[in-house]
């Protein structure tokens, strides 16, 4: 080959690896927060998973799953009477979330079970292994942020 289609190969070549590092950046992958997470606290686990095109968590682990009586933990702090008896152990504790790029995914709910309140929230993929949970009532201001930890990837 002679030198200017060494040169224009070269060219070509690294547009191409620069193109391919752009579109499999971390911010650009949906489906990096599926997984297994530990809450900030170590108490419990949440599952992430895809459903349509949104994202929800259900709770798949906790310290102390049962009562001191042995019978599994309820959701006993729901404003809704009705719903008090449900086991915490697979409760839906995330919904609806959305990816909006940038290792962000927003417009989804929280419910936290310890005081039965239910907030908005929006999550962000720190690292590969660290997602913060920002829960909040009105503007994302007013809220907090947990730190969870990934103990499974998404399979």
């Amino acid at each position: 080959m002679n030198a200017a289609k060494t040169s224009m190969f070269l060219k070509i070549s690294l547009f191409l690896v620069l193109l391919s590092l752009l579109a499999f950046r971390p911010g650009n992958q949906p489906d990096a927060v599926v997984g297994v997470w530990k809450n900030g606290e170590g108490t419990g686990m949440v599952q992430i998973y895809k459903k349509g095109d949104r994202y929800f968590g259900k709770i798949v682990w906790l310290k102390v799953p049962n009562n001191p009586d042995g019978t599994p933990r309820t959701d006993v702090n729901n404003p809704d009477e009705s719903l008090r008896s449900r086991p915490l152990k697979g409760l839906e504790n995330l919904r609806d979330f959305v990816f909006k790029g940038d290792n962000k995914w927003e417009d989804g709910r929280i419910y936290d079970p310890k005081n039965g309140n239910d907030y908005a929230c929006e999550m962000k993929l720190v690292d590969e292994n660290t997602l913060e949970v920002r829960g909040f009532i009105g503007v994302s201001l007013f809220g907090r942020t947990d730190v969870w930890k990934r103990q499974v990837k998404k399979s």
